[in-house]
């Protein structure tokens, strides 16, 4: 029986072999279509952007960021709207068309720089251009490889984008990288190589975007955030966009609506320019699996800034609402491109006329460290590391997901000898960050750096202890990698530990159903990369055999 669709880029895709009939994320055949054909289109145009730059033509930052914004909508659980990725394909075919005549050279122009049809076509094009339209598997394996590092790039670099930072060189990069996938002469040797550079431009990107946010909120510090409610009506914001939940702090205060974090938008608390306002009262929940359930107790408006969405129940559709690169059919979609001001009247507006969200628990947890408030205690870290109190630093970032098998990482938590420190983020947070796991020496045995894309504080932190206690190799510090992975942001932060030289990485709950068994052995050769077995096995493995 032919496939309807096929997409292997998630964690959870079906049967860790790829999602064939309906995506496990929710997405339908079409909608797996039209990014396919997005994704496509965007290799196209960026093979004309990667042609004009070498003929000394500039590419300006609206194609720049058109370009980023279309791998972005193709994320795992991000844009759900048919109707929207077909107007994207639309905009990125005209651009393209634009900047093709721009060209001197139009020779040896792959299909996808030059298709143009129909729309009564697209469908049958798209059936053509997705995954399986490369039979080789390794070639087919690597690709993918390159392509989610850059889709995970995409959203970092789209996150410092809308607060004005930008990085020619990371766009050129991520273009000439995207092109290079429609490249029939590049061997598998070419695709490794190239897979290497994607991880580097992936430390590039995140180092802009850390600089962004921190420029623009000041550097995160150690903060107790309230997982209580207030009495007063609330507005919950989920994703990542930092710059959407200011623009919604600014239009709710003074309006008796309170605002509250979810999943990976937690992080927000720890900068000192959301501390400001008085409004905004805590996080609310969990990771983003757990949406059906939380979104109903929450009572008032949702707002998802990004991915992670769960397709909603009916009962809350009409009060979730998408922004940026998000969607989803049915739910109200406010507009805004990069710089505009969001107007986010109607949320608020909703919001007034709903219930204060039902208590789901009470207390709070601390995060907030970043590589620069780490590094403030960095005296206190190295003294505790000299003198035993540390033993190891273990690596936890990474994504969150509903199969039972990521209890492994709140059951490795708990098993972890008392002299042992979690380093973390992204929304893997989630499975331990509300354990009672003390301290060591005033020291939280969990060290929480923020989002997903915080994992670039991680690296920093080590290189810094690398610099510190005078080591040649990153891998001879006393840090472990224990890592859970679900979309391509997860990918392209893996993709730039292995560019820094991280070796030993084990990566579960399961290796990437797109890693072809020849890839996987290349990953596993040359860096050491490994799966998950037991939590007796992990212990085990990175402490020696415990009595």
């Amino acid at each position: 029986m032919e496939n309807l669709m096929f997409c292997y880029q998630c964690e959870e895709t079906a049967g860790c072999t790829g999602c064939t009939k309906m995506g496990v994320c929710g997405k339908n055949p079409q909608v797996a279509a039209m990014q396919d054909l997005l994704v496509w289109a965007s290799k196209g145009i960026s093979e004309i952007t990667t042609r004009l730059r070498k003929e000394g033509k500039e590419v300006s930052k609206d194609v720049n960021h058109l370009i980023t914004l279309n791998l972005f909508t193709t994320i795992t659980n991000a844009n759900f709207d048919d109707e929207a990725i077909v107007a994207k394909i639309q905009e990125t075919l005209d651009a393209r068309n634009e900047l093709l005549n721009l060209l001197d050279d139009k020779t040896g122009l792959s299909e996808a720089a030059t298709w143009n049809a129909d729309k009564s076509e697209w469908d049958a094009k798209a059936r053509t251009v997705g995954v399986l339209s490369t039979e080789n598997e390794d070639v087919r394996s690597l690709r993918e490889l390159v392509t989610y590092g850059l889709k995970g790039l995409s959203a970092y670099s789209k996150h410092a984008n809308v607060l004005r930072e930008d990085d020619v060189e990371v766009d050129a990069f991520l273009q000439r990288a995207l092109a290079a996938t429609l490249d029939d002469t590049l061997s598998a040797d070419d695709l490794v190589a190239l897979t290497l550079e994607t991880g580097k431009y992936g430390v590039s990107g995140m180092a802009m975007l850390d600089k962004a946010n921190t420029s623009t909120y000041g550097n995160p510090e150690v903060t107790s955030v309230n997982i209580g409610v207030g009495k007063n009506p609330g507005i919950l914001v989920s994703g990542h966009d930092l710059r959407d939940l200011e623009m919604l702090l600014e239009q709710t205060e003074g309006t008796g609506v309170d605002v509250y974090t979810h999943s990976e938008m937690l992080p927000a608390h720890y900068y000192p320019a959301f501390k400001k306002y008085s409004h905004f009262v805590g996080n609310y929940g969990n990771a983003w699996w757990k949406q059906k359930e939380e979104f109903e107790s929450f009572n008032g408006p949702i707002l998802m800034t990004t991915n992670c969405i769960v397709p909603p129940k009916d009962s809350y559709k009409d009060r979730l609402f998408t922004t940026g690169a998000s969607g989803f059919p049915g739910c109200a979609h406010i507009p805004g491109e990069i710089g505009d001001q969001k107007d986010f009247s109607a949320i608020i507006e909703l919001a007034k006329k709903c219930d204060s969200p039902v208590e789901i628990e009470t207390g709070s947890i601390v995060g907030g460290f970043a590589h620069a408030q780490v590094l403030a205690l960095a005296d206190k870290v190295v003294d505790a590391v000299k003198t035993g109190a540390i033993k190891k630093f273990v690596v936890m970032a990474g994504c969150d997901g509903r199969a039972k098998s990521r209890n492994y990482y709140t059951d490795f938590a708990q098993a972890l000898p008392k002299d042992a420190v979690i380093l973390t983020a992204g929304c893997a947070k989630y499975k331990y960050n509300k354990l009672n796991l003390g301290d060591i020496g005033g020291i939280p045995r969990v060290l929480d750096a923020g989002q997903c894309n915080d994992s670039y504080s991680l690296a920093v932190i080590a290189l810094k202890l690398k610099e510190v206690f005078g080591l040649e190799d990153i891998n001879d510090l006393p840090i472990a990698y224990n890592i859970a992975w679900y979309e391509q942001k997860a990918v392209i932060v893996l993709l730039a530990l292995l560019y820094l030289g991280v070796k030993n990485i084990h990566l579960g709950p399961t290796l990437p159903a797109f890693l072809s068994p020849n890839v996987a052995k290349v990953l596993v050769e040359n860096f050491g990369i490994a799966g998950i077995g037991t939590v007796e096995d992990g212990i085990n493995l990175f402490f020696g055999e415990q009595k």
